[in-house]
């Protein structure tokens, strides 16, 4: 070759197309690619054999056939030193990305690619919240992340030159790990979960189009919000007032969340608890969530970590077992901030003229000058106009407020739920929890099953869903929902437990939960599912967890149909009308399940999506309007029988715009299919999407993106996949989680899409991918002696000196 490898690599990260870099190069496609192989997989990190390392006593890291590392040390110390250590051996180059992206400094190393996240970082102040935190962190918790730390760094130093390959790619070399840097990740992501500026920008705008009233009411309703996780009678009930506690628009961000459920041992076929999780997030050619079982010390636990946060997020012990969801409630709020030319420098507060405060940050642009940015705050928050959706950067100055700022004690209660031993000590360890607010279901191996929202909710004595008035007072914060007045139940009589984002309570809870969840719809099959059958088996829970029924489609399908009989042949071809009567039979006979050889599930999930736009369309702009669409479901769902509300001009109107949608329907799909209707099945639509980080750079996407294949499942579904503008499947639920108390070995059974190694030569890199489509699962023990037929390498940290 011409080019020495790291040339090589450093072309392919700056864009250079794969041609033109194999012919500077002098070598064919083949020759590259067989260059490419030799490259990848002499960087992975060998998993077997003996390290020295700062150790007090000789640590395990035991692999099983699917690359998943078991550690194993006499005490916890060395326990999360050989956590660190198996989790940059796995995904080194993420954890990098994932503290540049906490702390704003992607642009240093991605150029201006990474300048928008790094604005949104320090806008917020994730670095500065991180550095408050650590001065918080209980001491048992620090030390558990200095070993962790050391771990990762021992790996560092282990790796001389074979770093990950985007280390070479992108022509830099990871710096030494803080245990700061976990707590920074752990804040982001918990501003990932909560921050979601949409879901109150959004009815704000609508207010200001739509004013307050009838209109602005049908705006904000969702999809099966009856469907509440708590019982009615399960709570202590006293009437909050006129403010309403779930009244939201479809979450523009469906998709994003998860499903959980728990049955007692009287629902169980085993006579002991059954226990699902599947949290949703964006599929990645590299997962997020890291699987691990760490035994030693006080620690037997299995199950998810988030890469970086070092502790089980979805797991089991030898006593419990638990699954989480978002809660989303609304943990943060935008306030508009009044300013005055006569007090330049001052927001107003309570008829007095306070001035803001500034600081400034400076970021470093890899090829670019740095960018200065003087960040404003108020009493409220930053000023964060410039990082809301476009859309909303015209309504300023907007302050934010958001709990999540705040010490939040997640990592040392997940600590203590690892190593609970009760149901009621797993509930309790959550005491310490701030952010963000979770569905917790659980249950222990005597027999008991629970949920509790964790976190706090803060009490608002004015409802409101858009901005609030920075300088009034009432819009402030009149504290947080106490520990125990937040939602739980224990061993209710139905003996089962979900939660899917959707609703927590009807409006008669105690306590304003100021709910921004998802639509009902998951929710509701997931009851309907669990109300379907006596007693259950894993591998009932298995297929429940792969349901593609979509309950949007049973609202809807109908509805739709009797607008297609009425319009069918008004003022269309001759073929068009044919292709209504083709796509209408398609439509009537189906089943509703979001399945690949599906046509009308192509059909009615493009014909939503159109929908949604053209009932935004009605009232917003351009611009508001594409916002608006992602979370107007609830509404364009009433609007296929009803004109609620006078939304549309009239009836007729309303009709023919279904009409109008249902023929862009036709015409999308033909154009991307052709004119054989039996060839638009969901599976050509809707197919798994895994880019890598670094997917848009020239063609390494080529290289390290994975997925492609036809997916079931879309954003409303139990089998969550999500839907992109191109309606593939973005986003769901890629780690799937099934506990059974009355598993004699006391293990766990999972699986994940994005498979257990990040570098691209391992052969788990992209192994469980096949699994996780065919419901395949693989077994964790938490016994050493299970590990003896699913071993397959072993590597032991022995003290120095």
């Amino acid at each position: 070759m011409r080019l020495a490898s790291s040339q090589i690599l450093a072309r392919l990260g700056l864009g250079e197309p794969l041609a033109a870099v194999c012919e500077a190069a002098g070598i064919s496609r083949e020759e590259f690619q067989s260059w490419w192989k030799q490259e990848t997989e002499s960087r992975v990190p060998a998993t077997s054999g003996t390290r020295t390392a700062a150790v007090a006593q000789a640590v395990q890291i035991v692999r099983d056939e699917r690359g998943i590392p078991h550690v194993f040390a006499e005490g916890d110390e060395d326990l999360f030193f050989g956590f660190g250590y198996a989790a940059a051996q796995d995904r080194l180059f993420q954890l990098d990305y994932l503290r540049r992206r906490a702390l704003g400094r992607l642009s240093e190393v991605l150029g201006s690619e990474g300048l928008e996240l790094d604005l949104v970082a320090r806008t917020v102040g994730l670095h500065l919240i991180a550095e408050q935190e650590w001065r918080s962190v209980p001491e048992e918790t620090r030390r558990f992340l200095t070993a962790y730390s050391n771990g990762i760094n021992a790996f560092i130093r282990d790796s001389d030159e074979k770093l990950p390959i985007e280390f070479d790619l992108l022509g830099y070399r990871p710096e030494a790990w803080r245990p700061l840097d976990c707590v920074a990740i752990i804040g982001e992501f918990r501003w990932y979960l909560t921050g979601r500026f949409p879901v109150i920008v959004i009815p704000e705008l609508a207010k200001q189009t739509l004013g307050a009233g009838p209109l602005y009411d049908a705006f904000l309703q969702a999809e099966a919000d009856s469907e509440a996780i708590l019982p009615p009678g399960s709570y202590p009930a006293k009437q909050s007032g006129t403010q309403p506690i779930g009244v939201s628009i479809n979450d523009p961000f469906e998709g994003h969340g998860s499903n959980n459920w728990v049955v007692s041992g009287a629902k169980a076929v085993g006579g002991k608890p059954l226990i699902a999780s599947d949290p949703h997030i964006a599929f990645a050619a590299v997962s997020c969530w890291h699987e691990v079982h760490l035994c030693g010390g006080s620690f037997n636990v299995a199950g998810m970590a988030y890469a970086g946060m070092p502790a089980i997020l979805i797991g089991k012990n030898e006593s419990v077992a638990w699954g989480i969801t978002n809660n989303i409630c609304s943990l943060r709020d935008l306030y508009h901030e009044r300013t005055d030319p006569t007090h330049p420098g001052c927001f107003l507060f309570d008829r007095t003229w306070e001035p803001w405060r500034e600081r400034v940050e400076v970021i470093e642009i890899k090829g670019q000058a740095p960018i200065t940015k003087t960040i404003r705050l108020s009493r409220n928050g930053p000023i964060v106009d410039e990082i809301l959706p476009a859309p909303a950067q015209a309504t300023g100055p907007v302050a934010l407020r958001w709990l999540g700022a705040s010490y939040c004690g997640w990592l040392p209660a997940l600590l203590d739920m690892n190593r609970a031993k009760t149901a009621d000590g797993l509930r309790r360890a959550t005491e310490p929890w701030l952010v963000p607010t979770f569905c917790v279901v659980f249950a222990d191996a005597a027999g008991t099953i629970g949920y509790q929202c964790t976190g706090r909710i803060p009490i608002r004595n004015v409802c409101e869903r858009g901005y609030r008035p920075g300088w009034e007072p009432a819009h402030q914060w009149a504290g947080l929902i106490p520990f125990d007045g937040m939602p739980r139940l224990v061993d209710p009589p139905r003996g089962w437990i979900a939660t899917a984002n959707n609703r927590v309570a009807a409006d008669d809870f105690a306590y304003p939960l100021s709910g921004t969840w998802s639509s009902g719809y998951r929710a509701l099959r997931i009851r309907q599912m669990l109300e379907g059958k006596p007693k259950f088996r894993r591998d009932d829970f298995a297929r429940m967890q792969q349901d593609t029924l979509s309950l949007r489609a049973v609202d809807c399908v109908g509805r739709l149909l009797a607008v297609l009989e009425q319009t069918r042949d008004s003022a269309v071809t001759a073929e068009a009308a044919l292709q209504i009567r083709q796509a209408s039979e398609h439509l009537a006979v189906w089943d509703c399940r979001m399945e690949p050889d599906r046509v009308a599930a192509s059909l009615f999930d493009v014909f939503f999506i159109k929908w949604c736009e053209c009932v935004a369309a009605q009232r917003f702009t351009r611009e508001t309007a594409a916002l608006a669409a992602g979370a107007i479901g609830g509404l364009a769902a009433e609007l296929l029988e009803h004109n609620r509300a006078g939304w549309f001009a009239n009836d007729g109107v309303r009709t023919a715009t279904i009409f109008e949608a249902f023929l862009g329907t036709l015409d999308f799909l033909q154009k991307r299919f052709g004119p054989d209707m039996l060839g638009w099945s969901w599976g050509r639509l809707h197919a798994l999407e895994q880019k890598h980080i670094l997917s848009g750079r020239g063609d390494v996407g080529q290289l390290l993106d994975l997925g492609g294949m036809p997916v079931r499942g879309d954003g409303v579904t139990v089998c969550s996949t999500g839907l992109a503008a191109d309606y593939s499947g973005p986003m769901g639920a890629g780690y799937r989680f099934i506990a059974d108390f009355s598993d004699p070995h006391g293990g766990l059974w999972a699986v994940d899409a994005g498979s257990q190694s990040g570098n691209p030569g391992s052969l788990h890199y992209n192994d469980q991918v096949n699994d996780w489509l065919t419901a395949g699962y693989h077994y964790l023990p938490l016994k050493r002696e299970g590990l003896a037929t699913i071993a397959e390498s072993e590597l032991t940290l022995e003290p120095c000196g």
